[in-house]
């Protein structure tokens, strides 16, 4: 049999001998082939390195030892398990390694690619460049064409194991690598959340210090964030117009690019002008290259990033790669796609990947790992899991599983260290950091998420988290359980004030989108700046026995959607959709509140946010201002929270909720029943704050059923106007004391059902601060109603104060675009106020709940374990088992210890 051939025994003869009937058939009977850069394809592969007389040895491909399996395979003389050893060395792949069915093993006889006793092996796509000569100054420039490099339009480099930076401006800044080396599109800054009719996405503007004098601008592209800040584009330019200063791109971005967003230039020979820049000259077949130390050009050696994948495996199942590094191609290292009982396991996989190219993507199939690696330095995602049927919820069981996975989204930054998506696959024991975006972006039901300890991720993003998913469907993730982990200093990098800062508006947890359905459970997090748990009007989540630590603005943050919110509009008809695709399956049926169709989810109040529990939990933070919760468009009838141990460290625990109590003034409010003016006029103590359009009334008329008058403003919506485009109507300025709760009340009904109107209470000073109460939304209909809201003026150290706030007004906006809108007996009372917990509890959170040190073992040194007397426990509190979070010795570990590397905990952001 293989593996038992004479040390002489030639090839031809071992050949003939595999053809023939065996002594042993039928019994289990491993087969072991060798490959080797000192080997031979012509010879049998049986033996680890060549014999005396070189007549015979390993292999020198795998594509070799590939084959003569196929061939013993079909020969019938493969009778037990089969493993191929690669012996050290670096293997270059002139195209991808492909495996499929034929190439299969079972479970009795699995096949297993392996690096023989732990040998370094290096699977590489990179082409050597060499011959490098003298250009201009310290730029070198090579034949490409010559060394087997011509026609190939390759956009990476690798010098001493390294990315070399395309030629680019502004340069890399390598002492601030996330703030630093960017352009900024000029112009009037725009807010966020603006629409501007007829914007376009691929246009730049660029500044004047930023002009370039490009030749070919058209070889160049642009990398930018554009408008939201969520993730990047890399877009071809078609042409630059240096009058108007214009950048017009080939394609379009995800969005507009719009004034301060953040961008910079690549491809361009101009911009070589810094050590590691590189230009590609394809029609010439040239590369110009400054390296970045100071060698002798004869002994220069780049390598360039030629295929688009090393492994791919398709339909093939029970085979196993270990101890491999993959390094150096342009796309997804490994493919694995409709696999079934597959491993890539203890490999380090780096430098691999652009825009869409991850380390490991595994997609259908079943039961396949991604186990025990080391993956850094990759374009899009570390792993990319998927696989299982949605609509039937037949899992998959595919999994990523005690992985070290970090600076990941080199280009693509929505590039995460685990992506999962489908249905029943897992994602456990990882340690991810320095990522550009989430350390686990989720998508898809039955999910596990457990043991993973992701720190410093979201370092270029911003509205983020250390996990994220969203809803939008209705079915996402339900069913998906986030258990056991550790998310600590989630940074988040964005603009405030105009001013690019980190930490900046990222969560621990973020459950985007009316995400339904999922359980997050005996989890830590720690100090993310925006929150700990985000709920972006989720529905059906349970919250329960995990430990928030540190909350920079608050530790819970809930925002709801209304019927006539934007987004509740806009996504509708997809949830209905998803909704009814499986709203018949069994599997479905058992899944939570899953009998609720979107089209009934709306509450009484016109909220949607419900079936929310969040029990059991530990809150634990020391910023004076930093609040407990923070809620909007959130009923307090419809979700829950309690039994909870909240510990703000003897200060007062801060919610947002101000219930008032008894009356303490009459009626402040200025010609509040409208009694006082001409017919046909704005009433006295009134007056435009927002005048639309010419055509716009806002005028006392009878109400011939009481004999009264009221305030009637006719809808006078201007689409010309970006903004300022609605009637605002508002009282005269009032001295109010700060830190007052109050009470403002108004009669309302409009000309059509379905109306939307505001009523708030504002005070502000141009170009100095802006405040105004919430909630304020009103929904009318044609019959009048009583409309009441309550709110607390902002003292000073409290959200929303501001040393100038000296007045306020009464405010009544109108933005319908048709149909009038009727106001009667408007009034503001001053009112008793119960302090913030005490109004929180009055709404039915946290009636059970405790304030108390909950005793950590050493919370200043990160142990949160409980001391036995904390009386967490007694509220049902479950020890979390630290012990068992992060990766594990194993032996399909790359690694171990694991040495974690450089990243922002060294290297703080810097704000500029």
């Amino acid at each position: 049999m293989a593996g038992t051939a004479s040390d002489g025994l030639p090839s031809i003869l071992l050949a003939l001998a595999l053809l023939l009937p065996s002594a042993t058939a039928g019994a289990e009977q491993a087969a072991s082939l060798y490959v080797s850069p000192a080997g031979n394809d012509a010879w049998s592969g049986s033996l680890a390195a060549p014999n005396t007389t070189k007549s015979d040895g390993p292999f020198a491909t795998l594509t070799r030892a590939r084959d003569e399996m196929r061939q013993r395979k079909a020969a019938g003389v493969l009778a037990g398990p089969v493993t191929v050893y690669l012996r050290e060395g670096v293997y270059s792949l002139p195209e991808t390694f492909k495996l499929d069915g034929h190439d299969s093993g079972t479970a009795e006889m699995p096949v297993t690619y392996r690096a023989y006793q732990a040998e370094k092996v290096v699977l590489t796509g990179g082409r050597p460049v060499r011959e490098f000569t003298p250009y201009q100054g310290k730029i070198l420039k090579a034949d490409v064409n010559a060394q087997g490099l011509k026609g190939v339009n390759f956009r990476q480099l690798f010098y001493n194991g390294r990315r070399q930076p395309l030629a680019r401006y502004p340069n890399f800044d390598h002492e601030n690598p996330y703030g630093g080396g960017w352009a900024y599109a000029d112009g009037k800054p725009v807010p966020m959340y603006q629409e501007i009719p007829g914007e376009d996405k691929h246009s730049l503007q660029y500044k004047e210090t930023d002009a370039r004098a490009w030749a070919s601008p058209e070889e160049g592209e642009v990398f930018v964030f554009p408008r939201y800040n969520w993730w990047n584009n890399i877009v071809r330019i078609k042409s630059v117009d240096r009058a108007s200063r214009k950048i017009t791109l080939a394609g379009d971005c995800s969005y507009p690019i719009r004034p301060t967003d953040r961008y910079y230039v690549q491809g361009m020979f101009e911009d070589l002008d810094a050590p590691g820049e590189w230009y590609l000259d394809q029609s010439a077949g040239q590369l110009y290259f400054w390296p970045p130390d100071d060698l002798d050009p004869a002994q220069v050696t780049a390598y360039a990033a030629a295929p688009r994948t090393i492994l791919e495996l398709t339909g093939t199942s029970h085979v196993t790669f270990r101890g491999f590094t993959f390094e150096c191609c342009s796309g997804t290292a490994i493919v694995l796609k409709d696999t079934s009982d597959c491993l890539i396991a203890a490999c380090t996989i780096r430098g691999v990947g652009d825009y869409g190219g991850s380390g490991v993507s595994v997609s259908g199939g079943t039961n396949n790992g991604v186990v025990g690696n080391d993956i850094y330095d990759v374009g899009r995602d570390a792993v990319s899991i998927g696989g299982g049927d949605r609509t039937t919820l037949t899992p998959a069981g595919n999994y990523a599983d005690n992985n070290y996975l970090h600076h990941v989204g080199v280009y693509y930054k929505q590039g995460v260290g685990v992506s999962l998506r489908g249905c029943g696959n897992r994602a456990s024991h990882n340690l991810i950091h320095d990522g550009p975006r989430w350390g686990i972006g989720f998508s898809g039901n039955n999910l596990v998420i457990q043991y993973n300890h992701i720190r410093h991720v979201n370092l270029e993003t911003a509205d983020t988290g250390a996990v994220y998913t969203g809803g939008r469907d209705w079915l996402g993730s339900r069913g998906t359980v986030i258990r056991y982990n550790y998310f600590h200093d989630i940074l988040g990098y964005g603009q405030e004030n105009g001013r690019w800062i980190s930490p900046h508006y990222a969560w621990g947890v973020y459950l985007d989108d009316n995400t339904g359905g999922v359980d997050v459970i005996g989890n830590i997090v720690a100090r993310c700046v925006r929150g700990l748990i985000h709920l972006h009007n989720g529905r059906d989540n349970l919250i329960e026995n995990n430990i928030f630590i540190d909350g920079k603005l608050q530790q819970m943050e809930c925002n709801g959607w209304t019927e006539n919110s934007r987004p509740w509009r806009d996504h509708l008809p997809t949830m209905i959709e998803g909704y009814e695709s499986v709203k018949d399956q069994p599997a479905w049926k058992s899944m939570r509140n899953m009998d609720t169709h979107p089209t009934e989810a709306i509450l009484p109040d016109g909220k949607i946010m419900s079936g929310n529990r969040y029990f059991r939990n530990i809150v634990y933070y020391r910023d004076p201002e930093a609040q407990y919760t923070r809620f909007r468009n959130f009923s307090f009838d419809h979700n829950e929270c309690d039994y909870n141990l909240v510990w703000h460290f003897g200060r007062p625990i801060l919610t947002g909720q101000y219930l008032p109590g008894k009356e303490l003034s009459e009626n402040l409010a200025p010609n509040g029943d409208f009694e006082q003016g001409a017919l046909g006029k704005m009433p006295e103590h009134w007056r435009w704050q927002i005048f639309p359009k010419p055509e716009a009334k806002a005028e006392l008329v009878d109400d011939t059923a009481t004999g009264r008058h009221s305030l009637r403003i006719a809808a006078a919506f201007n689409k010309e106007k970006p903004r300022d485009n609605y009637p605002i109507v508002v009282g005269d300025d009032l001295e109010l004391p700060l830190g007052h709760g109050y009470r403002l009340k108004a009669r309302m009904k409009a000309t059509q059902p379905g109306a939307g109107a505001k009523l708030m209470m504002q005070s502000y000073v141009a170009n100095a601060y802006f405040w105004a109460s919430t909630p304020s939304d009103v929904k009318l209909g044609t019959e009048w109603q009583d409309v009441e809201f309550t709110f607390k003026t902002p003292a000073p150290g409290e959200p929303g104060h501001h040393e100038k706030m000296k007045t306020f007004r009464v405010r009544i906006d109108f933005p319908d675009e048709t149909g009038d809108l009727l106001i009667d007996d408007v009034r503001l009372t001053e009112t008793e106020v119960l302090d913030e917990w005490q109004s929180w509890q009055a709404l039915g959170m946290d009636r059970h709940s405790v304030i108390a040190d909950p005793l950590f073992v050493d919370a200043e040194n990160g142990d949160y374990r409980l001391q036995p007397n904390s009386p967490a426990l007694k509220l049902g509190f479950k020890p979390i088992p630290v012990d068992k979070i992060g990766p594990y010795e194993d032996e399909l570990r790359a690694s171990w210890p694991i040495v974690e590397a450089e990243g922002a905990r060294e290297k703080p952001l810097v704000s500029e």
